[in-house]
């Protein structure tokens, strides 16, 4: 099993500067490194300050000059937002600066809130096509020239300047939920990550039995990697309450993750403010005990089963996902913990 490390710069108020955030990101990831972890993770999000990433590649890039062994994963780049000679650019000069530690995943998007914005209204749930679109051409503009005409981009003869030190190309990451994405994935020769939100692990089981289909669709594939991304708090085990802390910051983060994604406010300077809790009354999934049990949240002992679970399913990685609405300070508790009491049960 792999452990890597799932961040966003995240800002709750106007109280902690975007400074300070940066540096907070890139102290974890630094933990993360000393603490044995093969990827550290950053999306891409536009205009909202909770999940903080116009682009994770300057992130990326800084943090390959500041770590030696880490991955640098851009998890996500949202494909109809980009263009497939950028991409390949961007991702083969990271592979560069890194000397070999670039990964991409790729991803449709998901807010329509970003589509309103970053794509003329267009809407979210078509986002698909220009993911399907772009996976082979950035893999082909990687190993030279090539022309491309296809139904969202045309382009004549071009290819990556630079080419990616990683051979035959930097591993390709999609995030899939439905089985036809599994499939797209799998017959792509990209790795597939996944996550559960808040579903229990009876939702990773699905998720890997959709992962496993894909393969037996595919037989003259080689088998990709499988990655779990899971809300993840550690507490001290003297602290018997310690996991309410990480629950009603989890329960915050998806119920602003509700309000982004409903798209009915106006975000004020980049704030929206989380969904009113009576709003999920009759939602037991948001209830601080039911997410006790889905998000991966307890004490090392609590959490070691179900990670070896993971692992028996046949998960090669699993994905410390530290966006939470946390001080920083709880934050690296948390990952210290992970680091120290998780993770050599897995070595």
């Amino acid at each position: 099993m792999k452990f890597s490390l799932f961040v966003h710069m995240e800002r709750w108020d106007e109280s902690i500067s975007h400074r300070q955030l940066f540096e907070d990101l890139t102290e974890l990831t630094l933990m993360a490194e000393a603490g044995g972890f093969s990827t550290v993770w950053i999306g891409e999000h536009h205009a909202m300050e909770y999940t903080i990433s116009p682009s994770p590649m300057p992130l990326l890039a800084y943090l390959a000059a500041k770590t030696t062994t880490i991955h640098l994963g851009a998890g996500t780049i949202i494909a109809p937002f980009w263009h497939p000679i950028r991409v390949a650019g961007e991702c083969a000069l990271l592979d560069v600066i890194s000397n070999g530690r670039m990964e991409v995943g790729l991803a449709r998007g998901a807010y329509q809130v970003e589509f309103d914005r970053m794509a003329g209204g267009m809407p979210a749930s078509s986002g698909g096509q220009a993911l399907r679109e772009m996976v082979p051409v950035v893999r082909a503009l990687w190993q030279g020239d090539y022309a491309h005409d296809g139904e969202i981009w045309k382009f004549p003869t071009s290819t990556s300047v630079p080419k990616p030190i990683q051979k035959p190309n930097p591993p390709m990451w999609i995030a899939a939920r439905d089985p036809d994405s599994h499939n797209f994935a799998v017959a792509n020769g990209c790795n597939v990550m996944v996550t559960p939100l808040m579903k229990g692990d009876e939702e990773v089981l699905d998720l890997k039995n959709k992962f496993q289909a894909a393969l037996d669709n595919n037989p003259d594939v080689p088998r990709p990697q499988l990655m779990v991304l899971r809300h993840t708090h550690v507490h001290a085990a003297d602290d018997p309450d310690g996991w309410k802390v990480g629950a009603k910051a989890i329960s915050r983060f998806y119920r602003t993750f509700d309000a982004w994604f409903g798209n009915k406010e106006v975000p004020v300077n980049g704030f929206l403010a989380p969904s009113p809790e009576e709003k999920f009354a009759a939602r037991p999934e948001f209830e601080l005990e039911s997410l006790h049990k889905t998000a991966m949240i307890g004490t090392a002992e609590d959490i070691i089963p179900r990670i070896k679970y993971y692992e028996e399913l046949g998960v090669d990685e699993f994905s410390f996902w530290c966006d939470n609405s946390l001080p920083h300070a709880e934050k690296k508790k948390s990952l210290e913990l992970f680091i120290k009491q998780v993770v050599p049960a897995f070595r």
